[in-house]
């Protein structure tokens, strides 16, 4: 499943190859997100022209709309949404964690209530990998409970036995799966911001032996040293053989400092969703193409870049787009962000092959900066 090629001599970062169902995928990479099976302004064409092999679903949506029974019917999700490469589908976990008054935790499960139509559902261990089996997920998750920096120790340590329970019957009901079904389960180790709990859970998930290793629950409003500090308590106890996965983290800062810690996959939202605001990356920072100063910008967003929007556009043309809410607007400087990060991570699995990766994380950060959220 996972080749590691190269390792940096002065830090934890290494290149290799994550082999999926549904082809290999270069480390580490960045994933788009495609909630409802699409990644928002894009074809899917435009996205696999990129070199993009793993895009992430989500199974509380899913779920919801258009619902298990027309994903049956279809033949699974890549059947369905026509892409054809690797997908891993979210367990719905942090939609459930962020719609906290409609959701109720109970031992078996999780009872919310739906933000389409009110209705009400359970969503278990079971059901969940019961769900993603159906999909077709390359990669599939594990219900789990997540909690953010305002939720006291007491609540932390009881969302972590929910979630050390659930995942024991998650891998039981993972282990029963289909004949044919090869997704792989990676393990969520949760913890919230105390290094006991975090070491407690990745002994947990390290027992359970689970394909792959993702932490959840960062980057959900703590700072930028406690996100930090909490990578240096788990990177350190993870098993070399296998992927590791930060959910939840799309800028640079945040990926490059997970990288040297030895993660090797990535998603957010945060790409997609600037965009679609006309909000852009350039090696120097962000760029708010809304703003007056663009009126009579003639320039592209970014020399060199080969996206549509570079290579056809300038940047008052985008303003325009944007001031006038006009699709195409959102649909350009999305294919930007998303080939930014690919380009970004290509330049960075080559500096992890050349033995200089420190080096080009403080060039990179210098110019672009490292305040930006994940």
């Amino acid at each position: 499943m996972l080749r590691i090629d190269h390792n940096d001599p002065n830090s934890r970062a290494r290149t290799g190859t994550l082999s999926l169902p549904h082809g290999d995928v270069p480390l580490p990479s960045f994933m788009p997100v495609g909630t409802n099976a699409s990644v928002k302004a894009l074809h899917h064409s435009t996205v696999e022209a990129m070199g993009t092999r793993l895009i992430l679903a989500n199974t509380y949506h899913l779920y919801l709309r258009p619902g298990i029974d027309v994903l049956r019917a279809a033949g699974g999700l890549h059947a369905f949404s026509g892409w054809k490469h690797n997908i891993l589908t979210d367990s719905g976990g942090f939609q459930i964690f962020s719609l906290a008054p409609f959701r109720k935790i109970l031992p078996e499960g999780v009872k919310f209530r739906s933000h389409i139509d009110g209705s009400y559902h359970l969503l278990t261990p079971e059901s969940v990998v019961e769900l993603q089996e159906t999909f077709g997920s390359d990669i599939l998750m594990p219900l789990d409970v997540c909690t953010g920096p305002e939720s006291s120790r007491q609540d932390a340590e009881k969302a972590l036995a929910t979630t050390n329970q659930w995942l024991s019957r998650t891998v039981a009901r993972w282990k029963a799966r289909r004949d044919g079904y090869d997704g792989r389960l990676f393990g969520i180790i949760q913890g919230q911001f105390h290094a006991d709990l975090r070491r407690a859970a990745t002994e947990q998930v390290l027992e359970a032996d689970t394909p792959g290793i993702a932490l959840g629950g960062l980057s959900v409003g703590e700072t930028f040293p406690v996100y930090e500090d909490m990578l240096g308590v788990v990177a350190p106890l993870l098993p070399e053989g296998k992927p590791r996965y930060v959910m939840g983290i799309g800028t640079p800062d945040y990926i490059l400092t997970a990288i040297e810690h030895g993660i090797d996959l990535f998603d957010c939202v945060y790409p997609t969703r600037i965009a679609r605001n006309g909000s852009v990356f350039t090696p120097d920072g962000l760029l708010d193409l809304t703003k007056a100063r663009f009126e009579k910008d003639f320039a592209p967003i970014q020399e060199g870049c080969s996206c549509h929007a570079c290579t056809t556009y300038s940047r008052a043309y985008l303003r325009q787009m944007f001031k006038c809410s006009e699709i195409l607007g959102p649909m350009l400087a999305t294919e930007h962000n998303l080939l930014f990060l690919h380009n970004f991570l290509n330049d960075t699995r080559r500096a992890i092959r050349e033995d200089r990766f420190l080096e080009f994380k403080r060039s990179f950060l210098g110019r672009f900066g490292g305040k930006a959220r994940g």
